[in-house]
């Protein structure tokens, strides 16, 4: 059996072209000179604040993985302090060699730090590794965080209509196809559906 070094550290400047690898599923649709300088905005934000730190594993002295950790509330309503573990990420290289449990140590390793109750995280649904991982750790599922572009929700919610008695031919044909369904059931059948 093979002696590794798993070692933990903050992430820093020259990081940020392997974390926006990392993270490509994560981080904003853009060139990825674009999605590197984010990265690179992100982690000099968390160097700077007390309330977020962005977490590096390193596996042999290759980064294997990274957490960006958030102290936050539960959620807007309900106030109570957590550590946030955002985007928890392994290498495909790197899995089951302890590195996702390391970036799950710093994370609770932060909350302790700051008197913190709570650790919360999220992954993707379709991960089911990870989701097993989580539950492993008694993470426990609590909502479900859906996402999609603002437009296709508005086209969703109000449907573009092209014209006015759009709305009323529409109706009417619906109001035909009912007519048409009550002629084709007997009577005797409509009573004994209801």
């Amino acid at each position: 059996m093979s002696r590794y070094s798993l070692t933990t550290r903050t992430a820093t400047r020259e990081d940020a072209p392997l974390l926006a690898e990392l993270w490509s599923d994560a981080v904003r649709k853009a060139d990825r000179a674009e999605q590197v300088a984010d990265i690179e905005l992100v982690v000099k934000s968390a160097v700077a604040s007390p309330e977020q730190r962005v977490v590096v594993v390193d596996y042999d002295g290759q980064v294997a993985g990274a957490v960006l950790l958030r102290i936050t509330t539960l959620s807007p309503l309900n106030l109570e302090p957590c550590v946030q573990s955002i985007h928890p990420r392994v290498l495909d290289q790197f899995r089951r060699r302890g590195v996702g449990r390391a970036l799950m140590e710093a994370a609770t390793t932060f909350a302790e730090e700051n008197g913190i109750l709570h650790v919360v995280t999220a992954v993707p649904h379709s991960s089911r590794d990870a989701n097993r991982f989580m539950a492993r750790l008694g993470l426990a599922p609590v909502v479900m965080y859906r996402v999609a572009p603002t437009a296709l929700v508005r086209n969703r919610l109000s449907p573009q209509r092209t014209g006015l008695g759009a709305e009323t031919s529409r109706s009417r044909v619906l109001a035909a196809r009912r007519s048409a369904l009550r002629r084709r059931v007997p009577l005797e059948d409509r009573a004994t559906e209801a």
